[in-house]
């Protein structure tokens, strides 16, 4: 489109001797209106000889002389076309008479032409009679007709049936090949053939005729839409005058608002003057008007919500004044070999190429300067994590093939109300930032200087005075795929101001110009956005119910059950920000490169040493050779000395000087956890992809977008399926990391551990958690709230989101009051046209158009502006035309009112504006639908282990304290009188006994027993469980004792085999009771106890500390553990009546037992000692807790010695 989007180009450009030149017209759209196109030379300059485009360069001399012959008419027809418009608006249309005229006094000669025209229900022959005072187009127009040719036309097309088709076109983009074939089929369908003059047949009788009367009806509707949209820009100007004289004068203010006077600054429709080359009023349909305090009228006129208002520079931290987003799109885009042709219209949207390319040279000439010292919201590690992450961003990766297009796409500006402002053609490779930066320096260059924006999009290259009025945020989708420590300071959902923004309106533009792809047409994207601009009162009602209300609600909610005041929770995220955004929260990229390097020799190593047992366990046997033995210790020694050249090669890399808060950590341990924060970000960049294409396959499912075609569709399932088992591997090598870091963690590090993951799709897609970094460095002093507290972290979360929603709730204020205020400030500028213009032929034009527009006010009636806001604005307008005009106040204005037929109500009474979107279909609904089809495809293998049985059961925590139902147990074991302590302790085995498999105590575990003031580890607590059992279990007692390792397992996901293995010997199917130590890991970690009653479907808990809030997230992972054990269970042909429906969980006790930070282990084995002897609770007292430590050691050393 270069002469679409830049007029003073007037290329002229030769077509082949074998074209014809009407055949560049009207062989469909898509070739009458091209893109823009980029052109290696200047205008005045040769082409180069040795560059060799297969496109037509210049219309020739006859293509020309055709395209001015046009250009001549239009204009004459634009009165004509206004007075049919007037005489037909509202009323059926009569039926033409065989002859028609258009004389006024019928005493002319005339000149009679027969044609052929097309209507909508037939074609017939009609006689015209042009004279001197009526041209044969002005006498067609005059009946309605449209010719097909600027001289001698032979063909006319019904102005209605042409109407009707520019209304189809900005809907549903049909070429007019479409239409060609449409009405012939339509014709012969009625018995209307048209045949040549032997009788035959025509093949395509009116694509030829169509093809120029589409265009140039349309260029005819534009002019007159110019010519009107001139005159009530003239009428906009001096309402605004009027307003700021009646504003200076009641504030006494200095500065004049005469018209005549400097109120308003002039500027024409290009970006500022210092960045162009070429002459300002290229891309200015008509002069543009900037008045103090106001945005340009094309911005106002483009969203008067956004730009509509008086701006007093809100500061940018607190969301500024207006939001706007840029996205690029890939799918627009122009073949090389279509050519060019003249320039048919004057461009709205679309900024020059040559404004483009200057803002390029600029930024390339930035770029070669020295930076600017600053101060960065995110560390370098995680902006260098970040840099690769789209592929769009990168300006030397080609999105399209170049040798076929010269137009790879379009860059789009928009609104925070998905209405278009600006668009810039892309004719380099990839979304390079000169397009970004351009559109947002026109933008600028239509605001008020004291205007402020927040744009969603990711680039720093401005001038000083856009900079310091601009502010940068991430869209909602894209900040997925940028580092944790980058969401933090530009997620829109985390940015204080932005309310419900979230950048994602080209999205959802793209998805409106989808049929445009192929066919670009000027008109459509008009059409759309003014389609638009009508829905604001809607979209707002929209926004206040479906963000507002519902999610507001949702908020509260939550709010209230984490019972954590709003203080401590602000507190709380500001902390979180300032450490993760902190250097020491981010590993430098060199030492992750070594450190890769020295786990994939660690891996190698790993695989010898398997080599070489499986060598020893082949060759090492007793008739093997002397030089056998000798070899394999020699391979074993040289094995022994790689691994310990490997651990010195790991201490070389210094972590700890690197990490020094690392110092005297276990050196494997902080080998996983680097491991495990790598994977984890590799798990991210996967996980991202495959939602991105699951939101492509569910918007196809649930109908909101256009279905994606058989081949598209199995490509989509193709490539979710390539990723998913790599993904789901990532996954669960993660998970296994983790239960390694719980299982070495010393909790004296102060290391927070990292979560584990969800090995569903669509629970890894709600999962916070996968967007957080692994935390390598130990926590100062206790660890935080934000990192440990599950209620902390939810309630944080809800916190930004009623943040959030408090801030939208204002900026829809603000932008319902500038609607209603622009709603004003128009009717006041359409009825003084309408006064101006009552001798005039556009009248009644103007007449339409305040009609129609009063009836906007009940559309834009919203909970914020109600009906009698938008009345008052009609009563001031009319008191602004008649002071302006000096009018009688009895003076009305003449309106045309449309033909109104009342219906019955056919939809029934519900309220449109707020019926809920069609139910949105999710990816495991997706994939039901295959099942149901019969089509899995490579998705059958999908592991069956990860259903997320917790969200099975319904659960009711009650609290509940001490009473008469329960049994009480305060009985404390007495030690064996002949129980001897040996002077020198050591390791103590328990064989295998009551169906528990051997136990062994390492001598740290013996210390750990002995000492008073010990944290019990989980050998102890098992251990000791087993112990007890032997000892003190009442016969009567059916009860199994589970291992502290199972609530991990199902935390991490283990696979099933696992956790049968582990689960399987204890006969739990048997028991009506299950016994569950839990451990939750903290600053100092902490043991809990869950009793599982089978029968009763009861799950008691108890919690030395009497904590509450915590079980709320413990009880869920007890409830997918029961899920799990009675589906192995069953599966495994043991026979388990238990349903998961209908559990109640009983707090045992809601006051603290225990008031030091060591103990909790030993009263968890008390209340085990409770439930072994058939009670519910335990009655042990703080003080007997020594007693019953002392007799477990005693129980302990009482085992057999390790032989070993």
């Amino acid at each position: 489109m270069e002469q679409l989007v830049n007029p003073d180009i007037d290329i002229l450009k030769p077509l082949s001797a074998t074209d014809d030149p009407a055949d560049y017209f009207v062989t469909d759209d898509a070739e009458m209106l091209v893109p823009e196109v980029e052109l290696d030379f200047s205008p005045g300059e040769a082409l180069p000889a040795s560059k060799d485009l297969k496109r037509r360069i210049w219309p020739d001399r006859s293509t020309q002389t055709l395209y001015s012959s046009w250009s001549t008419l239009i204009p004459t027809l634009i009165e004509a076309q206004l007075k049919y418009s007037a005489q037909t608006h509202g009323k059926p249309l009569e039926k033409i008479s065989k002859v028609i005229s258009a004389c006024g006094t019928l005493q002319c000669t005339s000149k009679r032409t027969s044609l052929l025209c097309l209507f909508l229900d037939r074609f017939e022959s009609i006689e015209a009679l042009s004279c001197q005072c009526s041209s044969l187009p002005q006498v067609l127009i005059h009946h309605g007709l449209f010719l097909t040719a600027p001289s001698q036309p032979r063909m006319a097309v019904s102005l209605e049936l042409l109407s009707f088709y520019r209304a189809l076109f900005e809907r549903s983009c049909d070429a007019i090949n479409a239409l060609t074939c449409a009405l012939k089929t339509y014709y012969s369908h009625r018995g209307f053939r048209l045949t040549d003059s032997k009788g035959n047949k025509i093949r395509e009788p009116f694509r030829r005729g169509l093809g120029y009367v589409v265009q140039w009806y349309d260029i005819l509707q534009i002019k007159v839409e110019r010519q009107i949209e001139d005159l009530l820009n003239q009428c906009r100007d001096q309402v605004t005058w009027f307003e700021e004289a009646s504003h200076e004068d009641n504030s006494d203010a200095t500065s004049t608002s005469s018209p005549s006077c400097n109120t308003a600054i002039s500027r024409d429709g290009d970006p500022p003057t210092s960045h162009q080359s070429h002459d300002p009023s290229d891309t200015a349909p008509f002069p543009l008007v900037l008045h103090r305090g106001r945005c340009s009228s094309v911005l106002v006129q483009h969203c008067p919500a956004c730009f509509g208002g008086i701006f007093h520079r809100r500061l940018t931290e607190e969301g500024a004044d207006m939001h706007v987003a840029t996205d690029g799109n890939f799918h627009h885009q122009h073949w090389r070999s279509a050519g060019d042709c003249p320039r048919f219209y004057e461009p709205t949207y679309f900024l020059p190429k040559g404004f483009v390319d200057e803002v390029g040279r600029q930024i390339d000439a930035q770029r070669k300067r020295s930076p600017k010292a600053c101060t960065p919201l995110v560390p370098d590690e995680a902006i260098d994590l970040c840099e690769g992450a789209y592929d769009a961003a990168d300006g030397k990766k080609q999105k399209a093939a170049m040798d076929s297009f010269d137009d790879m796409g379009v860059m789009a500006l928009i609104c925070r109300h998905d209405i278009p402002l600006f668009f810039a053609n892309i004719d380099s490779p990839g979304e390079q930032q000169k397009y970004s930066i351009a559109l947002l320096e026109h933008l600028f260059s239509l605001l008020p200087p004291q205007a402020t924006v927040t744009l969603l999009y990711d680039y720093e290259i401005l001038p000083e005075d856009v900079t310091s009025r601009l502010r940068f945020a991430t869209t909602a989708m894209h900040a997925y795929g940028h580092e944790w420590a980058c969401q933090l300071a530009y997620n829109p959902r985390m940015c204080v101001g932005l309310g419900l923004s979230d950048g994602e309106a080209t999205e959802r533009l793209w998805s409106r110009f989808v049929r445009l792809i192929g066919i670009e047409r000027s008109s459509s994207a008009t059409a759309i956005g003014r389609e638009m601009r009508m829905d604001l009162g809607d979209w707002i009602k929209r926004r206040l119910r479906r963000g507002i209300k519902d999610q507001g609600a949702v908020v509260q909610e939550t709010l209230a059950q984490c019972e954590i005041p709003i203080e401590e929770l602000r507190s709380q995220w500001h902390h979180q920000q300032k450490s993760q955004l902190s250097i020491r929260a981010h590993a430098p990229a060199r030492l992750k490169k070594e450190l890769d390097t020295v786990l994939s020799l660690q891996a190698d190593l790993d695989t010898s040493h398997r080599a070489l047992q499986a060598a020893k366990s082949i060759l090492g046997n007793e008739s093997a050779s002397d030089d056998t033995v000798q070899a394999l210790e020699s391979l074993a020694r040289g094995h022994d000395r790689l691994i310990d050249k490997v651990e010195t090669l790991y201490g070389s890399l210094n972590i700890h000087d690197k990490f020094p808060e690392l110092q005297g950590i276990d050196l494997e341990f902080v080998r996983i956890l680097l491991t495990a924060r790598d994977l984890k970000m590799n798990i991210r960049k996967r996980a991202i992809a495959s939602f991105f294409e699951w939101d492509k396959l569910d918007w196809v499912v649930g109908g909101a977008q256009q279905a994606l075609g058989t081949k598209l569709h199995q490509q989509t399932r193709k490539a979710i399926a390539k990723w998913q088992p790599a993904l789901m591997t990532a996954i669960r090598k993660f998970n296994s990391y983790c239960e390694q870091l719980e299982s070495r963690y010393d909790v004296s590090s102060g290391i927070p551990l990292p979560s584990p993951l969800p090995t569903k799709l669509a629970d890894l897609h709600a999962d916070p958690t996968l967007m957080e970094d692994v935390w390598i460095t130990p926590s100062v002093g206790e660890v935080p709230r934000w990192l440990e507290d599950h209620e902390v972290r939810d309630g944080i979360r809800a916190l930004l989101k009623h943040d959030r929603c408090q801030e939208e709730q204002l900026r829809l204020r603000t932008e319902a009051d500038n609607l209603c205020r622009f709603f004003g400030e128009e009717l006041a500028a359409l009825q003084l046209a309408v006064r101006r213009s009552e001798s005039d032929h556009f009248t009644a034009i103007l007449q339409q158009h305040h009609s129609n527009f009063l009836r906007t006010q009940s559309r834009w009636t919203n909970p914020l502006a109600s009906s009698a806001q938008f009345a008052a604005q009609v009563d001031t307008a009319r008191r602004i035309v008649l002071s302006i005009s000096g009018d009688s106040p009895h003076t009305a204005i003449a309106s045309i009112h449309p033909t109104m037929l009342e219906s019955p109500d056919l939809e029934g009474d519900d309220d449109p504006t707020f019926i809920e979107d069609v139910s949105h279909v999710d990816s495991d609904q997706a994939i039901l639908a295959d099942l149901l089809e019969g089509d899995t495809g490579p998705l059958d293998h999908d592991d069956v282990n990860d259903t997320n049985f917790g969200n099975i059961a319904d659960v009711n925590i009650l609290q509940w304290d001490a009473s008469e139902n329960l049994r009480i147990d305060d009985y404390i074991p007495a030690c064996k009188s002949n129980t001897v302590v040996p002077a020198t302790l050591t390791a103590r085995v328990r064989p295998p006994c009551d169906g528990f498999p051997h136990q062994i105590f390492e001598l740290k575990d013996v210390d750990i027993l002995r000492s008073p003031t010990a944290y019990l580890n989980d050998v102890c607590i098992n251990g000791c469980a087993a112990l007890l059992y032997s000892e003190l279990k009442a016969p009567n007692v059916s009860c199994a004792i589970l291992s502290t390792h199972d609530i991990p397992r199902i935390r991490y996901n283990a696979p099933d085999d696992v956790i049968w293995r582990q689960c399987s010997w204890t006969h739990y199917w048997e028991k009506d009771i299950w016994v569950l130590p839990i451990h939750r890991p903290s600053c100092v970690g902490h043991w809990v106890f869950c009793a599982i009653y089978l029968p009763s479907k009861e799950l008691h808990l108890f919690d030395s500390l009497g904590d509450q809030k915590p079980w709320k997230h413990d009880v869920k992972d007890v409830m997918k553990l029961i899920s799990r054990l009675i589906l192995l269970a069953r599966k495994h042909q043991h026979h388990l009546s238990v349903d998961l429906q209908g559990w109640v969980a009983h707090q045992l006790n809601i006051q603290p037992l225990q008031t030091n930070n060591h103990d909790c282990g030993i009263w968890v084995l008390a209340a085990i000692i409770a439930i072994l002897r058939g009670q519910h609770v335990t009655g042990v007292r703080e003080a007997d807790i020594g007693d019953l430590r002392y007799y477990l050691s005693i129980l302990v050393l009482s085992l057999p010695s390790d032989i070993q």
